[in-house]
């Protein structure tokens, strides 16, 4: 009776996802025509926010005992946002890319993943790192908020409607899509931790992959319904950005909480994280992410997957 109550409201939880990831969405296109900016900076900004939320609450309810589920649950989101979300997205339509993501937002990515990498050298993320990874949010932030100015400079000679509930229609969307994206993964993520428990998966390969999966599911959604309504780079800056904070924010916090031990065997998937952040830095140089590209990277995900089951 519990497996099927889980299945259940693992089922309730993927619906208010869909819909939770459309409201965002919709808020968020709303929101950047009203300020003139672009959907990329909204997508790394307030989409990528909403959809980080999931990461956010389950690093903070595992920090102190449960570290390795934080570590986990970071680097398995990272790896399931380009291998499973940009993957199964590139499928669905090939992504078209704006140059200025190569130049300026993957390498903070990468830079950023790599940042992690070099704390993780001695053995454990210390409340210090934590704090260093918060203060580079604050930077990333920043840079973020000046690029948004920028645009809106370029921008003033468009003519905006003067609608004044623009404002309050879109921040309702938004929020009732965050409310819906936080509540849907919890009970997705939640319930899917007492299924692979059944299974008997030990604590670690749950963070990875179950934790990690479900999480990624709100970047997952909404990057294909942003997609699907022709806003691909909502899509493709939402996971950026999702990766960014993930990082600096939600490791960040749970740093600062209690400290994270860093285990030997996550140099693995460390790799794993570089090599398919890489792997997008290559695909975007011809301006578009293909099919094929989309198919290598959700079949090098499933591998992944394959090892971290078997190793």
């Amino acid at each position: 009776m519990e497996i099927a109550i889980s299945v259940i409201l693992t089922v309730v939880g993927l619906v208010m996802l869909c819909f939770g990831g459309n409201w965002l969405v919709n808020g968020g296109v709303a929101i950047a025509k009203k300020f003139r900016i672009s959907n990329l900076v909204i997508g790394m900004t307030i989409v990528a926010y909403g959809t980080s939320t999931p990461e956010l609450a389950a690093s903070v309810a595992a920090a102190g005992e449960h570290s390795a589920i934080i570590l986990g649950n970071i680097v398995g989101s990272n790896i399931a946002n380009v291998g499973m979300v940009i993957g199964l997205a590139a499928i669905l339509v090939p992504l078209a890319v704006g140059k200025s993501i190569l130049k300026k937002e993957i390498p903070i990515m990468l830079g950023v993943s790599i940042l992690l990498i070099l704390l993780s050298i001695d053995g454990e993320l210390s409340t210090y790192d934590g704090v260093l990874l918060l203060a580079g949010l604050g930077v990333f932030g920043y840079y973020t908020y000046k690029d948004a100015m920028k645009q809106r400079d370029e921008n003033q000679e468009e003519i905006i409607p003067n609608t004044n509930n623009v404002y309050l229609k879109s921040a309702g969307l938004i929020g009732i899509g965050v409310v819906l994206l936080y509540v849907g993964a919890i009970l997705t993520v939640d319930n899917a931790v007492i299924l692979a428990k059944e299974f008997g998966l030990s604590e670690t390969i749950i963070g990875l992959t179950v934790i990690a999966i479900g999480t990624s599911l709100p970047e997952l959604i909404t990057s294909v319904i942003a997609i699907r309504k022709g806003h691909a780079d909502i899509g493709v800056g939402n996971i950026i950005g999702s990766n960014i904070y993930n990082i600096l924010m939600i490791m960040g916090v749970g740093a600062a909480l209690g400290g994270v031990v860093i285990g030997a065997d996550v140099y693995f998937d460390y790799t794993i994280m570089i090599v398919f952040s890489l792997s997008l830095l290559i695909a975007i140089k011809t301006g578009f992410i293909s099919r094929t590209i989309g198919i290598c990277l959700t079949i090098g995900y499933v591998a992944y997957l394959a090892v971290t089951f078997f190793k």
